[in-house]
């Protein structure tokens, strides 16, 4: 059973950092591409940046040169670095990976980012 649970979530200040992580059991991590999606209020879901199993990386225009994604596969954890952080930032932000042809997805960790 694949399981995704998100973590490091919160409020920061305009211009503020935070570094999400997400950890991985059911699967053998290292072999696996993942990713962190958010969706805010009113929106669909978006791809904020993606990372193959040999650490190739993606970004969204919107998080290039701010976000950083990465991976610890001794930890089977995968981390999403947010730096300079704006209020339309403001989501609650998913750990996704696909399985077997099957999408799975955390219950998501909210970012606020607000005076």
């Amino acid at each position: 059973q694949v399981q995704l649970v998100e973590s490091g979530g919160g409020l920061v200040q305009p211009g503020g950092s935070l570094r999400l992580s997400c950890g991985a059991s059911g699967i053998i991590f290292s072999l696996y591409g993942m990713a962190w999606y958010r969706q805010a209020p009113g929106k669909q879901r978006e791809l904020v940046a993606s990372i193959t199993s040999d650490s190739m990386t993606n970004y969204v225009d919107s998080a290039k040169g701010r976000f950083t994604i990465s991976r610890d596969n001794a930890k089977n954890t995968v981390y999403l670095q947010m730096n300079s952080l704006k209020p339309e930032d403001t989501a609650v932000y998913y750990c996704n990976t696909r399985y077997y042809n099957v999408a799975y997805w955390g219950k998501g960790t909210l970012v606020t980012v607000s005076p």
